[in-house]
């Protein structure tokens, strides 16, 4: 039933993805960055949790799980040492994942060639 679930979300958030892709004349950055904001959104409103509890693992693989832990780590970094703390915790907390999104970035870059 987990895997069941994940699927479900995952699916779901793929096909909204799609619809916006292929119905606007956005491109996938703006798609992700749209993705990333709205997952902070939802981790502010609460609802990202309700989302969590539904599909545990389903909620860590998309991209909005990112703008949940963005959000979360602002949060708890505010709480703790106030506005700077904010940005503290921010890049202490994502920056394996931004890390490895440069790294293998690079690395692909230069194992494919770009097309026109």
């Amino acid at each position: 039933m987990i895997y069941l679930k994940a699927f479900i979300l995952v699916g779901f958030i793929s096909m909204i993805g799609q619809i916006i892709l292929d119905n606007t004349k956005l491109t996938p950055g703006h798609i992700t960055s749209i993705f990333v904001v709205t997952g902070a959104i939802l981790s502010f409103l609460g609802i990202y949790n309700l989302i969590s509890d539904f599909s545990f693992v389903g909620s860590k693989i998309p991209i909005i799980s990112f703008g949940n832990a963005l959000y979360q780590a602002a949060l708890t970094g505010f709480n703790n040492n106030g506005f700077i703390g904010m940005f503290d915790n921010l890049l202490t907390t994502t920056s394996s994942g931004i890390s490895s999104a440069i790294f293998f970035g690079f690395l692909f870059s230069l194992i494919f060639k770009i097309k026109d």
